[in-house]
């Protein structure tokens, strides 16, 4: 059985967030990347071979080096995702709001 993963699995670590707004900045190499973190690079590799699953990265091979591009385009799903609950959120918050503003008129 394959194990397939989504941008849900890749965001919930924050080693891979870290990823994400390192590359999302510039480019970088697995190296440039692992050196970052105090991780082994076998493991930060791991980490960025998950985001590459995702699409949250891509690979560009340049010479005989692999640099790697943040995909914006795929935080998309989350976004889409949280967008419901924000609404719903915004809407309490200005009702508490409303609420606590008649409060201090007494």
């Amino acid at each position: 059985m394959e194990l397939r993963r989504d941008v849900f699995q890749a965001i919930a670590d924050p080693t891979r967030r870290a990823i994400i707004a390192l590359v999302a900045a510039n480019a970088m190499t697995p190296g440039a990347i692992a050196g970052n973190f105090d991780s082994s690079r076998q493991t930060i590799s791991k980490h960025i071979q998950i985001l590459t699953e995702c699409e949250l990265l891509r690979q560009d091979q340049q010479g005989r080096e692999i640099y790697y591009h943040f995909n914006p385009s795929k935080l998309k799903t989350i976004a889409d995702f949280i967008e419901p609950f924000r609404e719903l959120w915004d809407d309490r918050f200005n009702k508490l709001e409303a609420i606590m503003k008649n409060q201090r008129k007494f």
